[in-house]
């Protein structure tokens, strides 16, 4: 196989699991909710086939530090930006405490960590395979992330700004770790900054259509 054509297969790949992820959040879940389990099987294939390792998918500790120190200099502006945000939209009375509980904090963060699985260790390690550009397969993943987040208002151009320097900061240190912490961090910011009137307490799909402020 030619390395063009190997190259075509990869970002196929990488396409039809957006695509799926895609119908998944648009029709499947709402009469096959189990049709999730597609998505492990899928990236645990990929990872077998592409002989990936704990170092290439970004779980790793040896750069734990430098890749924290990257990570950091991106988003602690956007950090800021959000507490502005939110100080300049008068959110300061939303109950951010209630998203900020132990139970539910960790288990966003630990949604965060399936997504950084799969953004950058799926989806952005296939598209660096099939470009050879990384800043180009930096921007096709952030608009992938970006588009799977529709029809949100907010998270549509937010998502996308961090997919694209999240897969960046990927392919240049290939770690992880600080990215979903920082990805936890960002998600709750933008919660609390932007009225929940704008969107709709973070749903995506036809979620975002049903939602019922209480």
């Amino acid at each position: 196989m030619t390395t063009a054509a190997r190259r075509s297969l990869i970002l196929i790949e990488a396409l039809a699991f957006s695509a799926y992820v895609a119908w998944y959040i648009w029709q499947l879940q709402a009469f096959a909710r189990s049709l999730w389990l597609v998505f492990p099987v899928w990236m645990l294939a990929s990872f077998i086939v592409h002989r990936d390792t704990p170092k290439t998918l970004g779980w790793r500790a040896d750069n734990l530090w430098l890749a924290t120190k990257r990570s950091a200099l991106v988003f602690l502006p956007c950090i800021a930006a959000l507490c502005l945000v939110g100080i300049l939209l008068g959110t300061m009375h939303s109950p951010a405490h209630r998203l900020l509980m132990p139970n539910r904090f960790f288990g966003y963060m630990a949604f965060c960590l399936l997504q950084q699985v799969g953004l950058n260790s799926y989806s952005t390690n296939r598209l660096l395979g099939a470009i050879d550009s990384p800043a180009l397969a930096s921007l096709l993943a952030g608009a992938i992330f970006a588009a799977l987040h529709w029809p949100n208002p907010v998270l549509v151009p937010l998502t996308f700004i961090g997919g694209v320097a999240m897969a960046w900061l990927f392919a240049r240190e290939r770690n992880i770790i600080p990215l979903a912490i920082c990805q936890g961090i960002l998600g709750t910011l933008v919660w609390w900054a932007f009225p929940i009137a704008w969107h709709h307490a973070m749903r995506v799909g036809p979620g975002f259509y049903h939602f019922q402020p209480r």
